[in-house]
């Protein structure tokens, strides 16, 4: 039996063309396989496909209407619809309904500008309570001869002559759809539709040039390495004088010869003589707020931690301080003389120590302890 097209894309045998073509664009957005991935979406497609191929060339048509086959009897061939160009649902649409031949029109020559970057090393005392630096930077900025116009004084950009000022050129090519028109960017004004026939001498049709200025940075107190400050309006000029991107000032804060930072709270090592760990003492500190005196405990044990209240850097957002933790290392001596190791033996003998006790020994620590 003969293949019933008019059934495959649901119309009757006395459809006219714009209905064969209604009908198929809506079969075409429920059976495309960028939209269906269902396999038997995809076969029912090809059939659909191939129907419209033969209702909309009028040989085929006549003779599916005397009751033949044209695939059939070889009059044509279904072939692979997706061999026709269909390379998406998007090009489906542009070529059978005529997308392709509405142009978006040329593009505009003055285009936003790229943000720039920018490192500037500071030190801890600058992250910690801000500060204000000059930064030389090289970027993008308007020409001063064109003013970003392009082209050299007492001329102007003209108008493209291969795609007549549109920014784009179409074609038209043959299909079993019927004439398909695509659209491409034009190649000789790259979209623009406009020529800079004498370019400016300075930017060569740039609008812009490099430039070195000079800016100043205010550093909030409390930021940290790697923290970036932005500055609005401060980056490379855009193509055509285009208005300009940010600047974006990335800090990298110098390492600090006593102090460590962790967020807002700093750390350091101060050393102690054993003897002043057992008898106590006060040691000088300097802070980032000046010298402080530290009151050190007698009996002070190794690696202990004093702190010191909101001495560390002010918080970026919000309030208060971090602080400072001062971490101890008690120092024994590694050389004697003879009065200090006389004094030394003296003094272990004083506190019962002129002898290492052993565990588990009665005549130990443990065991004096128990008597």
């Amino acid at each position: 039996m003969p293949t019933d097209y008019y059934g495959l894309l649901g119309v009757d045998r006395h459809a006219d063309d714009a209905t064969l073509k209604k009908a198929y664009r809506k079969l075409v957005r429920e059976l495309h396989p960028d939209v269906n991935p269902d396999p038997a979406a995809q076969e029912r497609f090809k059939q659909v496909t191939a129907a419209y191929e033969v209702l909309s060339d009028p040989e085929k048509r006549q003779v599916v209407d005397l009751g033949g086959d044209p695939l059939a009897s070889g009059a044509g061939t279904a072939g692979n619809p997706f061999a026709a160009g269909f390379g998406g649902l998007g090009d489906v649409f542009e070529a059978f309904f005529g997308g392709g031949g509405q142009g978006r029109g040329p593009r505009s020559r003055v285009r936003q500008g790229a943000d720039a970057l920018l490192r500037v090393e500071l030190d801890l005392a600058d992250t910690a309570f801000g500060a204000t630096r000059d930064i030389t930077i090289e970027t993008a900025v308007v020409c001063g001869t064109c003013h970003g116009a392009g082209a050299a004084a007492g001329t102007h950009p003209s108008v493209c002559g291969n795609c007549r000022g549109r920014g784009e050129v179409q074609s038209v090519q043959k299909s079993f759809l019927g004439q398909v028109m695509t659209t491409r960017t034009c190649g000789r004004c790259g979209g623009l539709g406009s020529v800079i026939e004498h370019p400016c001498g300075e930017c060569g049709g740039d609008g812009r040039v490099r430039a070195r200025r000079t800016l100043s940075v205010k550093i909030p107190a409390g930021v940290e390495h790697g923290m970036r400050i932005r500055l609005s309006g401060e980056g490379e000029v855009g193509p055509g004088g285009g208005p300009p991107g940010d600047l974006y000032v990335e800090v990298s804060e110098k390492p600090h010869p006593v102090f460590t930072r962790d967020g807002d709270d700093l750390h350091c090592r101060m050393t102690l003589p054993m003897t002043a760990a057992a008898l106590g003492t006060v040691l000088q500190l300097e802070t980032l707020d000046g010298d402080e005196e530290l009151d050190i405990a007698p009996g002070t044990q190794p690696d202990a931690v004093l702190t010191l209240r909101a001495r560390g850097v002010p918080h970026l957002r919000g309030t208060g301080r971090g602080d400072l933790h001062v971490h101890l290392d008690v120092q024994v001596p590694t050389r004697l003389d003879a009065r200090q190791e006389e004094l030394l033996r003296e003094l272990a003998v004083l506190r019962g120590e002129e002898r290492v006790p052993s565990s588990g020994r009665a005549g130990g620590l443990f065991g004096r302890k128990r008597r």
